[in-house]
């Protein structure tokens, strides 16, 4: 399981830089096992790492599941 912290890609716009979004996704290959966006922003990238390390932590321990719901705990936290 892979934990992915970033500005997903969005095939309907052409100007990449007005993606603000920034989401947390379990992945498992290709597959995307859930997504959600977060209180994050595109230059928190230090705040990225770290949210990816604790979501990580948690899946590895246990504690959360591989849901979106899971995730909110997390994505709703300023860093």
């Amino acid at each position: 399981m892979e934990v992915w912290v970033g500005v997903p890609d969005d095939p309907y716009l052409n100007d990449k830089s007005a993606l603000t979004t920034v989401d947390v996704q379990l992945r498992e290959g290709t597959a995307v096992v859930a997504s959600l966006s977060t209180v994050l922003d595109p230059d928190q990238d230090s705040e990225g790492r770290q949210l990816a390390r604790e979501v990580k932590a948690a899946l590895e321990a246990g504690e959360i599941g591989l849901h979106a719901s899971d995730l909110e705990p997390f994505a709703d936290r300023l860093r």
